[in-house]
């Protein structure tokens, strides 16, 4: 019975991987890409990403393009980039302004089970919430993508040495546990599962000791890789549109 409940435990964490509001790119397909761009070694991955990113003011993790897209007005550019956005995050609260005066974008979607890491006593599921500005002008785009936090489903004693249940979690509502690593609100049934926040400024390899190296390694690479994601499907949609036919000669 006890293997059967660590299976589905094991399912439930296993499935914010498999899903993510935002459809730029699948979890799966994220971890595929940072690899080949970044190797498998995520810590030596991280300490390389680590020479080369910085913080900023707010310490977030944040990413600045500038796309530029000669002989494109503002209107037209806007077009293309609400097109893609409404197109791209499924969530119908993910674009959280939408200002075609002003020129501006901004996207705000969680990706879902980017690391999975199973420590000594607990286990740790991290997804990201990227908060993606588009700022639009005549010829030119700017692209900032920015994450804060870690969001974290921590399973306590579901580690390597712990014991995934025990007599008191010996039930079968485990499914009520959303797919994307979060508890129902105000679910506080199973006390092993808890939400927590990490900021990025306070872990590795923005600080060298660490208990939560591993699990943060892997986040910061793949938080890393999904903003490359984001920079090049909106290069794309900006150049050649999302199906690759929308000129003006129709």
């Amino acid at each position: 019975m006890k293997k059967i409940f660590c299976w589905m435990l094991t399912a439930i964490l296993a499935c914010g991987a498999m899903s993510a509001q935002a459809q730029v790119m699948k979890a799966a397909d994220l971890e595929k890409y940072a690899k080949e761009k970044y190797g498998d070694k995520w810590l030596d991955a991280a300490a390389n990403l680590a020479k080369e990113l910085t913080l900023d003011k707010n310490e977030s993790l944040s990413y600045q393009q500038v796309i530029e897209a000669p002989g494109k007005t503002k209107a037209q550019l806007y077009v293309a980039l609400n097109y893609w956005a409404t197109a791209t995050f499924k969530d119908k609260q993910a674009i959280t302004l939408n200002d075609k005066d002003a020129g501006c974008i901004i996207i705000s979607s969680s990706i879902d089970g980017i690391a999975d890491h199973t420590g000594t006593l607990n286990r740790y599921v991290v997804s990201i919430t990227p908060v993606i500005k588009i700022d639009i002008k005549e010829g030119r785009v700017r692209v900032t993508y920015t994450v804060q936090n870690y969001d974290i489903l921590k399973a306590e004693a579901a580690g390597w040495i712990g014991g995934i249940l025990d007599n008191s979690s010996n039930r079968t509502d485990r499914q009520n546990v959303y797919g994307d690593g979060k508890r129902l609100k105000g679910d506080n049934t199973d006390r092993r599962l808890y939400d927590e926040q990490w900021e990025i400024a306070k872990h590795y390899p923005f600080v060298e000791k660490d208990n939560k190296k591993r699990t943060c390694s892997k986040a910061l690479v793949m938080t890393h890789a999904y903003s490359n994601a984001i920079m090049d499907k909106v290069e794309e949609a900006i150049k050649n549109g999302i199906v690759g036919n929308e000129d003006e000669d129709w």
